[in-house]
């Protein structure tokens, strides 16, 4: 969380708080912008182009909603201008699958897998549901959160995301437990 005594800083004209500021969300910044563009190269340069918007633009910000709002909606509008431009094939890269206790080979091979079929699960959304599956589920982001970063109804981004959710429960119905029922047979 970033301090709203370094924001006014930056605003004010400190460039050291500014660097500061930029510093503390550049990780954040990357983050999101490589998890919806699932490219290395295309992320690095997004969240630099990102970093430069919010340096450029740290006065237009002002504190109706949260600063990490305002920087994930630069970061994500950037994004999706990128797939305007290329329409590239788009998955989630990096998830930690990892426990706290330790996994033998066999959990590690199956984790991975797990993981590159969630990947691909979710780079077959719709850029619109993508969007809002990485902010919810990989940023930890809000409702309003999300709706104030993509600037959508807060109705819109819950029924994107349940559509989403429902997309991703039919790609990956090889994952689902067996029932009671189906046991039994």
């Amino acid at each position: 969380m970033v301090a709203p005594d370094l924001i006014k800083a930056a605003q004010s004209g400190d460039r050291d708080a500014l660097i500061t500021l930029l510093r503390e969300i550049e990780n954040d910044v990357y983050r999101t912008a490589f998890y919806i563009l699932n490219n290395e190269q295309d992320a690095l340069d997004i969240a630099q182009e990102a970093l430069i918007r919010i340096y450029t633009k740290i006065n237009s910000y002002e504190e109706k909603a949260q600063f990490k709002t305002w920087v994930q909606r630069i970061v994500t509008n950037l994004c999706i201008d990128k797939f305007r431009k290329n329409k590239p094939t788009v998955s989630i890269e990096q998830f930690d699958m990892s426990f706290t206790e330790e996994k033998t080979v066999e959990q590690e091979v199956m984790s991975a897998y797990v993981a590159e079929d969630i990947r691909e699960a979710i780079d077959k959304l719709p850029e619109h549901h993508r969007s809002v599956v990485v902010l919810r589920y990989l940023q930890d982001f809000s409702y309003n959160e999300i709706a104030e970063s993509l600037d959508l109804p807060i109705n819109t981004v819950k029924s994107y995301l349940f559509r989403a959710r429902q997309q991703l429960q039919t790609l990956l119905q090889d994952y689902k437990k067996p029932s009671i029922e189906s046991t039994r047979r």
